[in-house]
């Protein structure tokens, strides 16, 4: 599991307290620009070979004779296949039997193999004399193979528009050769004026996707009948598209069940119309609208960061997803929220054109100390009734506090929330900073949660040890105050990191299942 907050990580995952400029691969730049890229590289597949394990054999018999040629072809096929490109072809000079076993087991490329570190963790900063050369090895082992190719990850050479006729060889290669995974991100960011070759949309055997770093192109240039038949897993990662780029791709992707865009950085909107997605997130972004159309199967709907620092007002619009069961992060009083063809606004009721009664798992972040903001709380609830798990971020307000002394008040004259009073059952509140808004809610949910069985408190990071044990007797009041005597209320506080916690694989699939079942961290121990 990869578990991000806002921070830089590691090619594998993991988070890093490194400087950008100190990361692989990357270079002193655009602060937002490196993140992105380290970003992307931490959520890649990870090839099902690895260059880890060394390449050798036991010492020769006594007798001089090769027992690991009399073995049979199946073993053989076995061995081979589990070798690294570079490695499998080395085969191929020992003798003619094994010179046909390389050609004969399906082609595991990844361009990194072929660094002298032969790993992820030694791409090269910057275009140099490595680049060409890998390239010129990725170029040669494609045009010797002759498939099919299971997985081919392309990430560590710097094109530009000169490479272009050969970015169009590789792609009608990965089409002929049937490349099933494919993972393509060019190097030279910031600069994403290079378009997609069109040949890419040939390889209609894609089961899975992973493009970053480039310009998607016109979709009206590209060739009549482009199709992906068997694509069930896209992610877009920094590229530079139109918003029709996504209408496109769920038009021509008929079996796509999880959609992921990362860092877009041109206001986008987005519009989800499919039979068969089942997961569509947006983080780090500038999405201006996410408008779920028509998806019966959508059962994920998750953005994170994706307002542009708070410079973009996101607008939500949910009108048909009868399986949706698992929302955010929404913004009370940041985004827009619309159901069906009602705008929500605070003191909206709820009413059966209002309400998602499908989703049972909620995830937020609000401004405490902003009036509107609170006051837009209950009515984003109300519209959500059988919620049972809800996460709060809270949000660090900058400006002037608005909510002032009113906000107990807000919370004693509002109408029942009907997730609140008869389904809610766990509550986490993450960066909870002691502020008199903060316990006016949670005292409000206490008091009204007639089945809360847990009450999750994290509190901000960097908070003094005095400080966090001011702000625990502060909540030892909640105990008393719950709706539900019988029930075992608990209010483990803990420290955190800090910031937003997030991992992409919150929407992959694995086989037919969603194997995190907890993407908002809630089942904090």
């Amino acid at each position: 599991m990869v578990e991000f907050q806002f921070r830089s990580g590691n090619a594998n995952g993991e988070c890093d307290e490194r400087t950008p400029a100190t990361l692989p691969g990357l270079t002193l730049g655009d602060p937002y620009t490196d993140f992105i890229l380290c970003f992307v590289y931490s959520y890649l597949p990870e090839p099902p070979v690895s260059t880890a394990a060394p390449l050798s054999c036991a010492p020769a018999a006594a007798d001089g004779v090769d027992r690991i040629s009399i073995l049979p072809d199946v073993l053989l096929h076995k061995v081979v296949s589990r070798l690294p490109a570079k490695d499998g072809a080395r085969t191929t000079v020992l003798s003619s039997r094994w010179r046909s076993l390389w050609r004969s087991v399906p082609l595991v490329l990844v361009d990194t193999h072929f660094l002298p570190g032969g790993d992820a963790e030694c791409r090269p900063a910057r275009a140099g004399a490595t680049s060409p050369a890998v390239t010129g090895a990725v170029s040669a082992a494609l045009k010797a193979h002759p498939g099919p190719l299971p997985f081919v990850s392309l990430t560590c050479s710097f094109m530009d528009r000169a490479d272009r006729r050969l970015l169009a060889r590789w792609c009608q290669l990965l089409a002929t050769k049937g490349v099933e995974v494919l993972v393509f991100v060019n190097r030279p960011l910031p600069i994403l004026s290079l378009p997609l070759p069109s040949e890419l949309f040939g390889c209609v055997s894609l089961r899975r996707l992973y493009i970053g770093a480039w310009a998607f192109p016109e979709t009206d240039t590209l060739p009549h009948g482009v199709a992906f038949p068997n694509l069930k897993e896209l992610v877009l990662s920094f590229v530079v598209m139109q918003d029709k780029v996504i209408d496109f791709m769920l038009a021509v992707s008929p079996v796509l069940e999880t959609l992921s865009v990362v860092g877009t950085v041109y206001g986008l909107h987005a519009r989800i119309t499919s039979r068969s997605l089942r997961c569509a997130q947006f983080c780090l972004s500038e999405l201006e609208e996410v408008a779920v159309v028509d998806a019966p199967s959508l059962e994920r709907l998750l953005m994170w960061k994706s307002d542009g620092e708070g410079l973009v007002s996101t607008t939500v619009k949910i009108h048909h997803a009868p399986q949706l069961r698992l929302l955010g992060y929404l913004g009370p009083g940041v985004h827009n929220l619309e159901i069906g063809n009602t705008i929500i606004k605070a003191g909206t009721k709820a009413r059966p054109g209002t309400v998602v009664p499908s989703v049972h798992t909620l995830g937020l972040t609000l401004h405490f100390e902003v009036r509107g903001s609170v006051e837009m709380l209950p009515s984003f609830l109300r519209c959500f009734p059988n919620v049972e798990t809800l996460c709060i971020e809270s949000e660090e307000e900058t400006r002037k506090p608005t909510t002032g002394n009113i906000s107990s008040m807000i919370w004693r004259k509002i109408s029942p929330i009907e997730c609140v009073q008869s389904h809610l059952k766990t509550i986490v509140l993450r960066e909870y900073r002691g502020h008199s808004t903060e316990y006016d809610f949670l005292k409000y949910i206490a008091e009204h949660a007639r089945v809360l069985e847990r009450m999750v408190i994290v509190l901000q990071k960097g908070l003094s040890d005095a400080a966090m044990e001011e702000v625990i007797a502060k909540l030892t009041p909640l105990n008393s105050a719950r709706a539900n005597r019988d029930s075992k209320l608990l209010f483990p506080v803990h420290k955190w990191d800090g910031g937003t916690t997030w991992t992409l694989q919150a929407g992959l699939l694995e086989g037919s299942v969603f194997p995190m079942d907890d993407p908002f961290f809630c089942q904090v121990s």
